[in-house]
């Protein structure tokens, strides 16, 4: 494994027509944390998302990825980087025409010179590895629950046993019990496989619980970067406004009596 952060960004700017959503943002992942971007509506997190793993430009800065620099990557060498990481999109992204099992043999197949019944083995493994029943396998997304959906969606995402791993709102529009389980996979799936992982989330109990150190965004920039128990007394008010609310409050009581 290359030394050095998983991630590193300095001086960051994204600019949209005369809106400007980053300005000299600094940001360094480093290697085996799971960390999470988070920040008030329209602070850039899923932007900067999109930027790390190549689908939107910035509009000027560095990235990182991997040891990678991205501005100016070639096709062959962006290629070749997108097969180190794998992606979580909030909605899934599955192919809404094919089968949970042939979903997760996209990249396989994209990527490996393997025979058809070596990837179903292999996707069925990733199946299992993000905790899917075996009888999963043949359903259509439309047929899954939300809690299957982004385990499917997850399924995917590993299918080339990725170094990194991206999720975006990964236990949006789930319940309490199955964002809960989602939770649970997370730890278990960095733990076992050396991932590191960065998240955009809302979820109050998934910052806790899940989290290394969390990224605030906030003025175009990171304006704060700490575990949850010091990012929560930040004195910065942007900060403070954040985690001030009732339910913030709450999920922080449960979380430091534990």
């Amino acid at each position: 494994m290359t030394a050095g952060p998983a991630i590193e960004i300095r001086g960051l700017s994204t600019r949209f027509g005369s809106l400007l959503v980053h300005e000299d943002l600094d940001l360094e992942v480093r290697r085996g944390e799971v960390l999470a971007l988070v920040g008030g509506s329209g602070s850039g997190k899923t932007t900067l998302l999109r930027e790390i793993i190549m689908l939107l430009e910035p509009s000027g800065g560095s990235i990182r990825l991997l040891g990678d620099e991205l501005a100016g990557i070639g096709e062959d060498a962006a290629l070749r980087l997108r097969r180190r990481f794998g992606v979580l999109f909030q909605m899934g992204a599955l192919f809404s025409s094919l089968t949970v099992l042939e979903n997760v043999m996209v990249p396989l197949r994209e990527h490996t010179g393997l025979p058809k019944e070596w990837l179903r083995e292999l996707a069925a493994l990733k199946m299992a590895l993000a905790g899917l029943p075996a009888h999963a396998a043949d359903k259509l997304p439309r047929q899954l629950s939300g809690g299957m959906l982004k385990r499917a969606s997850l399924a995917r995402a590993l299918a080339l046993d990725p170094e990194l791993l991206f999720l975006d709102e990964p236990t949006a529009g789930l319940d309490p019990l199955s964002a809960g389980a989602l939770d649970e996979l997370v730890l278990q799936l960095k733990e076992s496989l050396g991932l590191t992982i960065v998240m955009v989330t809302h979820d109050l109990d998934s910052l806790w619980r899940t989290t290394d150190r969390v990224a605030f965004l906030g003025e175009r920039r990171v304006i704060g970067l700490a575990p949850m128990r010091e990012l929560v007394q930040s004195p910065h008010p942007v900060i403070r406004d954040y985690f001030d609310c009732p339910r913030a409050q709450a999920a922080g009581v449960a979380y430091r009596a534990a």
